[in-house]
């Protein structure tokens, strides 16, 4: 198995009739895919998702591919291929078409759909390319030819592209539910066929490929929730993800049956699931689904509310209401369903908001005590048995941090493909197809960008470090004014702390050292107040560590007169 390393170098020209895939995102983390693909300089992208920030980078927003290596080639591509409706494989889209507004758009019906309603918030109108399982379209030197996989969501495909270079299977998000809700099974026969064609190169979803066995049927998910609902003597609420749709399906269902309105609540899920209702992959009864304002008219008994944050996000519905920051009010009695599994590193936020609910006196179901999720990701046996109808000639696991990388790698190897033809990348990592092998060729710059309110990429890593010591340590200024020609302190040191922990009287006992230092440096003819300030941040933090054991920001401002 060929895998990267940290003394990768830029990649060498493609050699001709090579095809190069660079994965800028999606390898190493859950989130953010992103895979560009090139032949005879043209470009094809598939996905352009966001990852979600996690606890270390504070004030983030979303952390987006980076574009760097292709700002340059812009008009270059040939489209943009979308194998879902996911944030973590459309969301990055309106920022890369920020920069180029007509690159096309090639998705499913659903998937255009949930991105168009996206786009027509930053104001772009896109050129889109409408597509449904067994089509094929020509994307410049790219034939392309969509399959039919099962989801989490409806309409999902995956994308042949067919070049002289020879065939890549790219799957997007995938499981093999024999029994799903919209009756859209993965679609073996085609995937087999392909591999009789020549599968030269699979690209394959990698989250569940640490865990044995298969995944269970959507469908056997619908009595535990109707069960929860049978018992629920007061409200329900419910937190999805706002794209979801065969899981909002089961809860409209279960509220149908047991005579509850339900009133969707956050501007995204009310905006998908609207859109999903409009195009037909949600049926909705007459009269169900309600404002969630006209709610208080009724009893709590014949009450859902379907929020997002079921993974703990600190702005969603459900936290504010774990924090009693919403206008919705958590009360004894009241019934929460987390109907999702924990992304990985999302565990204390979720857990977190579990607590803030029960505190409040509900009753919370998720996944750790009722089944009420399924993945929607292939676990390991769908995977040998995908692996053996397809037959790659060469594998690359993406979609995954490093253990589920390795581990679907492994599973490639159990089914025959040659450890040599195992690539186990990163993003930035450059793989190229040559005369039927695919190998590691070098690096490009596939770093986090981070969007920070309107802010794209202006954050970077300082910046966070900077938040992080904030928010952990706290801050102390320091505010001395001296003599511009002799250096001397005229007025001051003020200090003052926030959020260190240390009271602004005790430092009373370091005044005297800060003035020695000061008087010692005036004496010495220092008087440039950058150096003075570098001076003061040394003799303070000194003080402060000793004393204290703390390592607060120390931002000292000397003023001259």
């Amino acid at each position: 198995m060929s895998h990267p390393h940290p003394e990768l170098g830029a990649p060498p020209k493609l050699p001709k009739g090579g095809l190069r895939v660079t994965p800028l995102g999606g390898l190493g983390e859950i989130g953010r895919n992103m895979t560009v693909f090139e032949f005879d300089g043209r470009l094809l992208i598939v996905d352009c998702g966001v990852l979600f920030p996690e606890e270390e980078q504070p004030g983030i927003d979303l952390i987006l591919p980076d574009f760097t290596s292709i700002r340059d080639r812009l008009d270059d591509i040939e489209g943009i291929v979308l194998t879902h409706g996911h944030e973590d494989h459309i969301g990055g889209v309106p920022y890369l078409l920020r920069e180029k507004p007509d690159i096309p758009l090639i998705g499913s019906k659903l998937t255009l759909a949930l991105i168009e309603a996206k786009l027509q918030e930053h104001r772009i109108r896109p050129y889109t390319l409408e597509v449904s399982e067994g089509d094929r379209e020509r994307l410049g030197p790219f034939d392309c030819e969509f399959v039919a996989v099962n989801h989490s969501i409806p309409d999902a495909l995956a994308v042949a592209i067919r070049t002289p270079a020879g065939m890549v299977v790219h799957t997007g998000d995938f499981k093999m539910d024999q029994l799903p809700l919209d009756r859209r099974l993965t679609d073996l026969p085609t995937f087999a066929r392909l591999g009789e064609e020549g599968m030269d190169l699979l690209l394959s979803d990698s989250t569940n490929a640490e865990v044995p066995g298969f995944v269970p049927p959507e469908r056997d998910i619908s009595n535990v929730i109707r069960g929860v609902f049978a018992g629920a003597q007061k409200r329900i609420i419910v937190a999805s993800f706002a794209s979801h749709v065969h899981r909002i399906q089961q809860i409209l269902d279960a509220a149908h049956e047991y005579g509850r309105r339900v009133a969707f609540v956050g501007r995204s899920m009310v905006r998908n699931m609207g859109i999903a209702r409009d195009l037909g992959y949600l049926r909705v009864p007459a009269g169900l689904v309600v404002d969630v304002k006209t709610l208080d008219d009724l009893p709590d008994s014949e009450v859902v509310l379907v929020c997002t944050g079921s993974q703990g996000e600190p702005m969603a519905a459900l936290s504010r209401m774990a924090n009693r920051d919403h206008q919705i009010r958590i009360v004894s009695g009241d019934t929460v369903i987390l109907a999702s599994s924990l992304i990985p590193g999302n565990e204390n936020a979720v857990y977190r908001v579990i607590n803030g609910l029960t505190r409040w006196g509900a009753n919370v179901v998720h996944k750790g005590n009722a089944k009420v999720h399924v993945s929607g990701h292939a676990s390991a046996g769908e995977l040998l048995y995908f692996y053996n109808i397809c037959k790659p000639k060469n594998l690359m696991p993406v979609h995954g941090e490093w253990r589920h990388l390795r581990a679907n790698a492994e599973l490639g190897a159990l089914t025959g493909v040659p450890h040599d033809r195992i690539v186990i990348a990163e993003d930035g990592v450059v793989v190229d197809l040559v005369e039927g092998k695919a190998k590691i060729v070098g690096k490009v710059q596939a770093g986090y960008v981070y969007v920070d309110g309107l802010s794209v990429g202006d954050v970077g890593e300082p910046a966070l470090k900077d938040r992080k010591i904030l928010g952990d340590e706290g801050i102390i200024s320091v505010f001395v004014v001296v003599d511009s020609s002799t250096g001397k302190i005229t007025s001051g040191p003020m200090i003052q702390a926030r959020g260190s922990g240390i009271e602004d009287s005790a430092f009373s006992a370091v005044m005297p050292r800060i003035q020695d230092v000061l008087e010692k440096s005036a004496q010495d003819g220092v008087v440039e107040p950058h150096q003075l300030q570098q001076l003061i941040r040394r003799t303070l933090g000194k003080w402060v560590s000793d004393t204290y054991r703390r390592r607060p920001m120390i931002l000292p401002v000397v003023v001259e007169v």
